[in-house]
């Protein structure tokens, strides 16, 4: 049985993962930002463990994990939690860069950090859900594309460091997604949101599960999706 720690469980592409893999039989450590969020994963997903620590603010999290349990064990390192806020950067503040920043990729650099020596005996999988901003910016994305073209530099970064330990790394690129993120892309874009118009996020997690599940023998190193329709 396979153990994943997975951020961003609570809803869209971190959820469907989560949920399939619950539902196989795998352990699944749950990260949260709080203790009440904790409490409604841990509900969500019965019998899976938690792991409390505020994304926001990175210079924390080996604070905030040295007081609980980590697992023994990890077989993947599953970055899915992100947020966004839209403006041209004329507008954005240093609060708003630095939100995304420590969220997007400050604190994915640094979990990966503390859960590399478990990952290394495992031979393990570390996968981004990065987004299609990862590879193209557009006006008003900056702060967010900036975020993800930085998660890019870390997982190929990381990819050549680890390859010799065994550890794979994968990054996902998903284009628009049926999401509570999505809905606020469409809110803050002025946009009416058809979630029928994106992609489901049960097909991100099919590819996400795909690349987990592909033999030792080979892994995937970047994979896009977009809507097909």
């Amino acid at each position: 049985m396979a153990t994943h720690v997975i951020t961003g469980a609570g809803s869209g592409i971190g959820a469907a993962v989560t949920r399939r893999l619950h539902e196989r039989g795998d352990e699944v450590v749950l990260h949260a930002r709080d203790a009440g969020r904790a409490k409604e994963l841990a509900a969500a997903f019965p019998g899976a463990k938690t792991l409390v620590g505020d994304l926001a603010d990175p210079d924390k999290l080996s604070w905030a994990f040295s007081h609980q349990t980590l697992p023994d064990r990890v077989d993947s390192l599953l970055h899915i939690a992100g947020v966004v806020d839209l403006g041209p950067v004329g507008d954005l503040t240093p609060k708003t860069w630095r939100h995304q920043l420590n969220v997007n990729l400050v604190a994915p650099a640094e979990l990966t950090r503390l859960f590399l020596p478990q990952l290394r005996v495992a031979q393990g999988h570390v996968l981004f859900v990065n987004s299609g901003s990862g590879l193209n910016a557009h006006a008003g994305w900056s702060a967010y594309a900036a975020s993800k073209h930085g998660l890019k530099a870390l997982a190929d970064s990381l990819r050549q460091e680890e390859h010799a330990n065994g550890v794979r790394v994968t990054s996902v690129y998903p284009g628009r997604t049926a999401s509570p993120m999505q809905a606020k892309v469409h809110r803050q874009e002025g946009k009416e949101y058809d979630p029928s118009r994106w992609i489901d996020p049960e097909s991100v997690a099919t590819t996400v599960v795909m690349a987990l599940d592909l033999p030792k023998d080979a892994e995937v190193n970047d994979l896009t999706v977009r809507p097909g329709r």
